[in-house]
């Protein structure tokens, strides 16, 4: 290897070791001890006890406390009273509730077009037993697509088939 690929190789290898410990955080904890972390520290670690964070880092408090201060965490919110709430992002909760809105507005109008077709079945079954009970003669073509007049024991099964279409459609 050359002179000038081995510059080229330290310089990568460098890079690639410092630039995982640019991205770490450097606080005091209420001990005065320093803790190190890639995630940010507690709450209740002040502005002026961060030493380091990342360049482009927000502060916001960690999803799982570093375990070199899990003790202080538990020890805020008691002395404190309470538990603050967390921030919610603004934009997100608008587009939770903008889906939330969308999938209650679906689930009306498909609640609606079942009531719909409930209403029609309702009606045409009310219809058909007024027919059936009137005693107009009825007929209907059969799997062989010959026609086929209705005697009184296939009136009475139309009969009660529609009595059970009318309880279920028309509540």
């Amino acid at each position: 290897m050359t002179r000038y690929g081995q510059l080229i190789f330290s310089l990568i290898v460098s890079l690639a070791v410092v630039s995982p410990a640019a991205a770490q955080w450097k606080w005091k904890d209420k001990d005065g001890r320093v803790q190190y972390s890639d995630v940010p520290p507690p709450s209740s670690v002040k502005e002026s006890d961060i030493l380091q964070q990342p360049s482009a880092a927000r502060r916001l408090a960690p999803a799982t406390p570093a375990p070199a201060a899990s003790a202080t965490p538990s020890a805020a919110p008691s002395a404190s009273g309470g538990t603050s709430a967390p921030k919610v992002d603004p934009e997100l909760e608008a587009r939770r509730k903008k889906t939330e809105e969308l999938e209650n507005a679906k689930k009306k109008e498909e609640e609606q077009k079942i009531a719909a077709a409930r209403k029609e079945n309702c009606s045409q079954a009310r219809a058909h037993m007024k027919t059936l009970d009137e005693g107009f003669r009825i007929a209907r073509t059969n799997a062989n697509g010959e026609r086929e007049v209705l005697d009184d024991a296939d009136r009475a099964v139309e009969a009660k088939r529609t009595r059970e279409a009318i309880n279920s459609n028309c509540k």
